[in-house]
């Protein structure tokens, strides 16, 4: 499995903005998807942002026109751009990685390799 960092996590106020990193250990090349994960303070962990090898994206609608995931293969990272924070988005943001992800029409929905995460607080 290959192994995930996470950065750029912190503090920001309503309506500001952050990008979080992921940097693998490997080479993404070869890794047809990459995706975000989010766990609020209590609750389950949900998929919010993927994206394919080919440049497909898919978005949870609650994130849909505020964030934009995006990859750069030659430094093996995978970006997450938040646009427009609310208190809501304030939780644990985790990267994912899969070689051979499951589709559903067309989108990953599992992951097997996730990154330990980073804090991003959104405050009113």
């Amino acid at each position: 499995q290959v192994q995930l960092v996470e950065s750029g996590g912190g503090l920001v106020q309503a309506g500001g903005s952050l990008r979080l990193s992921c940097t693998a250990s490997g080479s993404i090349f070869s890794i047809n998807a990459l995706g975000w994960y989010f766990q609020a303070p209590g609750k389950q962990r949900e998929l919010v942002a993927t994206i394919t090898g080919g440049g497909s994206t898919n978005y949870k609608d609650s994130v849909k026109g505020r964030f934009t995931i995006s990859r750069d293969n030659a430094k093996n990272t995978v970006y997450l751009h938040m646009n427009s924070l609310k208190p809501e988005d304030t939780g644990v943001y985790s990267c994912a990685a899969d070689p051979e992800p499951v589709f559903v029409a067309g989108i990953p929905v599992d992951f097997r390799s996730l990154g330990q995460g980073t804090q991003v607080t959104v405050s009113s």
